[in-house]
């Protein structure tokens, strides 16, 4: 257990944490984080320096009360169809069991999304002996809209392989699109209603400038790289994600789930660290963003800490920018 949280500082210093899911359940935030390890291996675009293997669940009272870690609810070891590399998870809940969706490589190397269930929020969590068919890729996020319709959203580029299924199959030396060409998006489908398969085939949400014409993939500054969250605030759907290479938060608002999206702006500058993973959760009438940077191991890259602050809207319903702590946020580029 920590002390309580304060806005823009780590939610916990005792491990190494990142890519952090939040949500309410049972009254209580609860969030679901990937679980950085030392290592002396190599850093590379393919992200052979993120070798997480297991995760934790922490939760709290409210933003007064300290942290707790409720331990570790899931390994790769436990997991018959992966290898290595459990990546940023998200987590559901929907007919009185709770759901962990996690990325992890196949046993041949290729990532895909798995599930894990639990009668508690807080795990542990019991994997599914085979991954989500039909999925690929990493960073998986479920939405349940209003109709408890659930949908599950993924995708990321380089490490994450979502360059390597434009397709319909994985191509290993494929490489992504053209500067010109319009940027690939996140993939998104509907869930079955055991929230343990994919309704239909996945397909590309479609990010728009304010033209209405596709982002492009030379867009450095406002395309999709990875890191998808969608949320909804007053009938309007937000998808938020990171830009990678430039190192922002961004999002874009639509009509529905699927898209179009259109873009909106930046929603957190550059902070310590290359990259950026996040989530946004209501909590008792306010809004919030979690979202990681490594000023906790003071600036290695695959060792971060998760944090949050307090997110507002403007009347028009797109959001205000979120400035960290002078002392935590740099502007990186990437040569």
């Amino acid at each position: 257990m920590t002390n309580q949280p304060k806005p823009h500082q780590p939610l916990v210093t005792h491990i190494y944490t990142a890519d952090p899911s939040a949500h309410v359940f049972e009254d209580r935030i609860y969030i679901y984080p990937s679980h950085d390890l030392d290592h002396e291996g190599e850093t590379n675009d393919n992200g052979d320096q993120y070798k997480m293997e297991d995760y934790h669940v922490l939760s709290m009272t409210d933003f007064n009360s300290p942290v707790m870690d409720h331990g570790e609810v899931l390994h790769v070891r436990d997991v018959a169809w992966a290898s290595r590399q459990m990546w940023a998870p998200d987590a559901a809940y929907k007919d009185g069991q709770y759901y962990l969706f996690f990325p992890a490589r196949d046993h041949e190397g290729i990532f895909r999304i798995g599930v894990a269930t639990s009668m508690s929020p807080s795990g542990p969590f019991k994997a599914e002996e085979n991954y989500i068919e039909g999925t690929f890729s990493i960073d998986p996020a479920v939405f349940i809209d209003d109709d408890e319709q659930a949908y599950i959203v993924f995708g990321g580029l380089w490490g994450g392989q979502l360059e390597k299924w434009q397709t319909g199959r994985f191509v290993e030396d494929a490489e992504g699109p053209l500067p010109d060409a319009p940027a690939l998006g996140p993939q998104i489908a509907k869930l079955s209603g055991d929230m343990l398969a994919l309704n239909f085939e996945a397909h590309e949400i479609v990010i728009l400038d304010e033209a209405g014409n596709p982002l492009t993939a030379g867009d450095e500054e406002r395309r999709y790289f990875e890191g998808p969250w969608i949320h909804k605030y007053e009938g309007k759907y937000y998808l938020s994600y990171s830009t990678g290479t430039t190192h922002k938060l961004v999002y874009a608002i639509g009509d529905r789930p699927e898209g179009p999206y259109t873009f909106q702006g930046t929603l957190l500058p550059p902070v310590l660290g290359w990259t950026t993973h996040h989530s946004i959760v209501e909590f008792r009438g306010s809004w919030y963003l979690f979202y990681h940077d490594c000023s906790l191991s003071g600036g290695v890259d695959y060792k971060r800490c998760i944090k949050y602050t307090e997110l507002t809207y403007r009347s028009d319903g797109t959001l205000h920018r979120v400035d960290p702590d002078s002392e935590y946020a740099q502007d990186i580029k990437r040569s």
